[in-house]
Parts: C-alpha cells; sequence; structure tokens
C-alpha cells in the first residue's frame, strides 16, 4: 500500500509540476522572455516563452525563392555564440524623447543538400522578440522570393484584436488597400476575415494574460510590405505577401534583390498592456536615422480647413482664414489640401507662404501620388513618379517657403510602391521637406529612419466620422483601441479634436472632452486638428490656453489604464510637465479610480465634461485619483 501511494503521490507531482522547458537559444537579458529553436525533418520551427509559460506555441521559418526553397531539407551548420546588443537614439516624433534599447542576439545558420544558405538571427529584449532572415548569394545573383513559410502559432484560448486587409483595387476609385478598415475585436484566433485578404499589422493578440503585439520593422526598399494571411488554421497566422495588383512602374510586387539580402524584422512586443503602451520595440528594430541637417525637422501640431469645409473651400481666403486660426492658436503648420494648384495657383500659394511667415505659421501642401494605376482626380497629380520630375518640384516648394507635403492615394504594398516611399522620403530630405503620407501603408518604423516623416494616416480616421454615421457610432471603441494597435509605434494622422460639431448631417457621439484628450492619447508628428475657427469661438477660454500650450513632442510615456476599444488613458510628460488623458470607449459612465503617485505633492488641472462644454477644477494626484468620465467621454489632467 505505501509502494502504491507512494507512485500515486509521485504521479500527482509530476502532473502537477510545469513541463520542463528546453534550454533557451536567446533570452531576454532580464531572463524573462525566451526563445527556442528546433530543426526537425528538415525544417527551422521556433517557440517563444515568458516565464517559462509558452506565449506561441512551435512555428515555422523560412524563405521560398524562385530558385531555392529555403525551408525544407535544411541541416545546420552552426549557431552563433550569444552577444549583447545596445542602442540609445532620439527621436522627435514618437512617445520618447531619448531611448535606450538593450537585447540578446543570436543567429543560426541553415544549408539546404546544394549549400544555399539561410542565417535566421534572434533579439531578443525585455520587451520583445524579433527576428529575421538573411541570405548571402554570390554578387551576380539576383533573388526574388517567392514566399515566407513565417508563421505566428497561438495556443488555441487566445483572442485577437485584428484590422482586415482590403482589397487591392476596391473601394473609392479603386484606392484600397490603405490600412482604413474597422478593428475586430476580441475574436478567437483562427477566425477568417470578412474580407479575405488577411489582417494588417500591428496585430493585437492575448494569451493567457499576456499580451503580443505583432509588427515588421526595417523594411527597405528592395521588400515587399506583408501582412498576416486569412487563413489561420487552429490559431497559427502565416506572413503573406501583397496582392498581385499592388505594384507601380516596373510592375515589381516580390521583394528582388541583388547579392546578399535580408528581411524586416519580425517583431512580437511580448507582456502586459503597460508593456505594449510604453514599449519602443517597432522603432527599435529600425534602421538609424538618416543624416540629414535635421534644422528644418520640426514637430508641432497645424490647422486645416478640408475637414470642416471639404473641396470647395481650397480657396485663397479660406486658406488665409486657416493660417490666421493656427497663429491664433500657436500652432506652427496650416496644410493646403487637394487642389490648391488648379483653385489657388502656384503664385498665390506662394504669397500665402510669405503671408504665413509673417504668423509663424508654416504651409504644408497636399499632392496626388499619382501614376498610370490611379484614377483619383485632385491635383497635383503626375509630379511625383517620376525622379527628376519629383526632385524639380520639391526644389520648387522648398523655394517657395513651402515646409513639408502630404502625398495620398499609394494603394499598395508591392515592392515597386514601397520603393516609391523611400525614394520620396530620400529626396524630401534634399529639399528640406517635412513628409505625411495618407492612402498609405503602415510606415513600420520609418520615422526613425526618416525622421522628417512625421505622420502617416494608415487608419480609418476622422474624415470617414465626417462621411458616416456608421463610422461616427463606432469612433468611441475604434479610438479606445488604436493606442493598442495601430499607434502603438508609429506617428498617427487621425486627424482628430472636433471639438464643437461635425460641419455635415452626421452626428459625432463622443462628448468634446473624449474629443479634447485625442491630443494627447494620440501620437503624431504634426497633429492636423479637426476644429475650426468657427468652432474654437465656442470653446471656453482656458481650453484654448490649454490647446496653445500643448508640447510639440514627448520626452516619456506611462501606461495608467485601459483595455483595448473600452478605455485608454496615458501620461505624456514633456519637460517637467505631465500630461494624463482618458478616453471612454463605451456608452457608460465610469468611475476611475486612477494611480497617479508618481504626480504626488503635484497641483494639477483636471478638465473633464460639463456644460456648455468642459468643466476645470484644480486637485493633488495621489495613488487614487477619482475621475467620472461620462460615457463616450473623456479628460485631460495637467500639472502646474
Amino acid at each position: 500500500m505505501k509502494i502504491a501511494s507512494l507512485v500515486i503521490l509521485l504521479g500527482l507531482f509530476a502532473y502537477l509540476a510545469p513541463a520542463q522547458v528546453p534550454a533557451a537559444f536567446v533570452a531576454s537579458p532580464d531572463k524573462h522572455l525566451s526563445v527556442k529553436v528546433t530543426l526537425k525533418d528538415g525544417s527551422a520551427r521556433y517557440q517563444i516563452f515568458k516565464d517559462n509559460q509558452p506565449v506561441l506555441e512551435s512555428s515555422a521559418l523560412g524563405l521560398v525563392l524562385a530558385d531555392v526553397d529555403l525551408s525544407k531539407h535544411l541541416k545546420e551548420v552552426s549557431k552563433s555564440p550569444e552577444k549583447t546588443i545596445t542602442q540609445d537614439y532620439a527621436m522627435r516624433n514618437a512617445k520618447k524623447s531619448t531611448i535606450h534599447y538593450q537585447a540578446k542576439q543570436r543567429s543560426w545558420l541553415l544549408a539546404t543538400p546544394t549549400g544555399e544558405q539561410l542565417e535566421i538571427i534572434f533579439q531578443v529584449s525585455n520587451d520583445a522578440v524579433a527576428f529575421r532572415y538573411r541570405v548571402k548569394r554570390k554578387k551576380e545573383a539576383i533573388s526574388n522570393v517567392e514566399s515566407e513559410s513565417t508563421s505566428f502559432a497561438f495556443p488555441a484560448q487566445t483572442r485577437a484584436w485584428l484590422q482586415p486587409m482590403a482589397v487591392a483595387k476596391t473601394g473609392w476609385e479603386a484606392t484600397n488597400p490603405s490600412y482604413e478598415e474597422n478593428y475586430e475585436q476580441d475574436i478567437a484566433v483562427g477566425t477568417p476575415s470578412k474580407m479575405g485578404a488577411g489582417w494588417v499589422y500591428p496585430a493585437l493578440f492575448k494569451t493567457n494574460d499576456t499580451w503580443v503585439l505583432i509588427t515588421e520593422a526595417d523594411l527597405d526598399s528592395t521588400y515587399c510590405a506583408t501582412r498576416l494571411q486569412d487563413k489561420s488554421p487552429r490559431g497559427e497566422y502565416f506572413i503573406g505577401f501583397p496582392d498581385a495588383r499592388e505594384v507601380i512602374k516596373d510592375k515589381n510586387l516580390n521583394p528582388r534583390a541583388r547579392g546578399t539580402f535580408q528581411s524586416p524584422w519580425r517583431v512580437l512586443t511580448i507582456g502586459s498592456l503597460a508593456t505594449l503602451i510604453e514599449s519602443t520595440a517597432g522603432t527599435d528594430l529600425a534602421l538609424p536615422a538618416l543624416k540629414v541637417d535635421a534644422a528644418f525637422i520640426k514637430p508641432g501640431r497645424a490647422s486645416w480647413s478640408w475637414i470642416n469645409s471639404k473641396d470647395d473651400f481650397i480657396v485663397y481666403d479660406e486658406q488665409k482664414k486657416y493660417i490666421d486660426f493656427a497663429a491664433y492658436m500657436h500652432w506652427p503648420y496650416c496644410l493646403i489640401d487637394a487642389d490648391w494648384d488648379r483653385k489657388i495657383g502656384y503664385e498665390k500659394v506662394q504669397e500665402l507662404a510669405q503671408y504665413a511667415k509673417t504668423k509663424n505659421v508654416g504651409l504644408l501642401l497636399w499632392y496626388n501620388s499619382a501614376g498610370d494605376w490611379n484614377t483619383v482626380k485632385y491635383t497635383p497629380k503626375g509630379k511625383l513618379v517620376e525622379d527628376q520630375s519629383r526632385r524639380d518640384e520639391f526644389a520648387r516648394l522648398e523655394k517657395m517657403g513651402i515646409k513639408g507635403v502630404k502625398i495620398d492615394f499609394f494603394g499598395g504594398d508591392g515592392q515597386s510602391v514601397i520603393k516609391y516611399y523611400h525614394d520620396i522620403l530620400l529626396d524630401a530630405a534634399k529639399y528640406h521637406l517635412l513628409v505625411n503620407f495618407h492612402g498609405a501603408t503602415l510606415p513600420r518604423g520609418w520615422a526613425r529612419t526618416y525622421p522628417h516623416l512625421m505622420t502617416t494616416e494608415a487608419v480609418k480616421g476622422f474624415e470617414m466620422v465626417t462621411f458616416d454615421q456608421k463610422a461616427a457610432d463606432n469612433q468611441p471603441t475604434h479610438a479606445a483601441m488604436l493606442p493598442f494597435t495601430r499607434n502603438a509605434f508609429d506617428p498617427m494622422d487621425f486627424t482628430p479634436m472636433n471639438l464643437y460639431k461635425i460641419y455635415t448631417s452626421v452626428k459625432r457621439k463622443t462628448t468634446s472632452a473624449f474629443e479634447l484628450a485625442t491630443s494627447i492619447v494620440f501620437l503624431s508628428g504634426i497633429q492636423h486638428y479637426a476644429e475650426s475657427p468657427e468652432g474654437m469661438e465656442h470653446v471656453p477660454a482656458f481650453a484654448q490656453d490649454f490647446l496653445r500650450q500643448l508640447p510639440n513632442h514627448w520626452d516619456e510615456v506611462k501606461f495608467i489604464d485601459g483595455y483595448p476599444g473600452k478605455l485608454c488613458v496615458v501620461a505624456r510628460r514633456s519637460g517637467k510637465r505631465w500630461y494624463v488623458a482618458g478616453i471612454n470607449g463605451e456608452a457608460k459612465e465610469k468611475q476611475l479610480k486612477l494611480n497617479l503617485s508618481f504626480l504626488a505633492k503635484t497641483k494639477a488641472t483636471l478638465i473633464t465634461d460639463g456644460e456648455p462644454m468642459f468643466t476645470q477644477q484644480s486637485i493633488t494626484p495621489s495613488q487614487a485619483t477619482l475621475v467620472t468620465v461620462k460615457a463616450n467621454g473623456g479628460f485631460v489632467l495637467v500639472t502646474e
């Protein structure tokens, strides 16, 4: 009986004890994240663990080239010693101004029976796992990548928050994909999208109590942008390449490089929601900043007439009014949108630029990306596609005193389109022009590499709210989703903050304090506000002063509270002053108890919803700061 009891007891211990985790191939500096790699039947696989618990189950690795399959029949050649990667860098259009990055790196060299080699490089920081492929070939060899075998296999109980990829050449004037769809929130992994074209980055998952945000970084001009494929059997998501129609000029779709080449980093930020909000993983893995005269790179805020008065008012007098509006609000920029070349003209725009300069305001001008793939009629069109024409146009703008360009309607992720983005950014730097991409792909860390890339749309933004009541109805939960997904790393031109009303038949569902809070919650190098001079007349003087004094860039971020689609409360610091802002994504009032102990003994001003628009009061933040937030409402708090 004693022997039998001992056997049962040992069996019980074995059942209760966690499964033994194999030795890590590489682990984070703090040892909480680890990666295991295996080679089984000639195919490479990897797993990710957090505190010895699986985050990703066995997932696939490999590339398939036109002339060689680097995903099968592989044998190990070598594994490199582990080394420490350390970087310190600065950004002025991100969540932090100075960033310290440290990770452990190790590579795995594999070979086919014919001797072709695939190097897989893993890099693990305390908040992210990243990996990329490097293929070394003869200098004259041209490699065409047909597909990636990369997958992300999640446990069955995992939930997902994903934005569908739109089908290429659909939508208005066939301008899709433009990353402007509503997120599917809290869905089971393996759920196919309604559009059947896959899912865009960043893709958010929750497995047990661990959050995972997948994106890519260091996307150069030789590679295409990727996505997650639509079919994800049993929760295993595979990387997908663009639709064959997502091409321009030379019509090249897939990655194509001569000699040695490497893929973008596949980046998985892993941890709590605070980890996601405070992480810089999406820029940590991007290339360092281009060497450029940085004197012209100045983040800021902008007035913008089109969001309120639309196409018919891109005229001289209206734009002069919005220049005056920017000056009145102490905003450094004013954006003139589509058709300015026909409705105002170059000479009169230069006159406006000179007038704006006297008001300490810089002008930004809209452009159509153009090309034979683009049927949109808005102009200027046809000036940026060819290299010499683009440089001539940019030189003309610099001479006119224009500070930046907004370029719209790209409609694709193929290698030829990605190269076009890089070409624009390189030339814009030469002519000291800030850049805003619209109708565009996710920038994937480009704002670090090209510090003059101030912002990119790649989101269903406020313009959609002005057109469609359904978009307005969905705005609260959509906006409360974005800090955890689209806006986690890359600057986002949502064009937020309509405080008074929308000048169409659409009725806004958010409160004015919700809208005010988006000026802090959302990150953008240049924040184009959706308010008009007429609307601002209804805004209390103290709220106007708040907007005049808002910083143009941030030094630090802290996650305070929230859940994707339901609530987001963040704190941002500029200099010695902290700004705390919250938005309620649900149609019910909430009593928030916020831990603001890091602001203890500091006086602050709290602005919430009130009559007729806002109420403000002085408070002393504490470990249990109480804030009432209305249904679809918000608040801002500013330290003295």
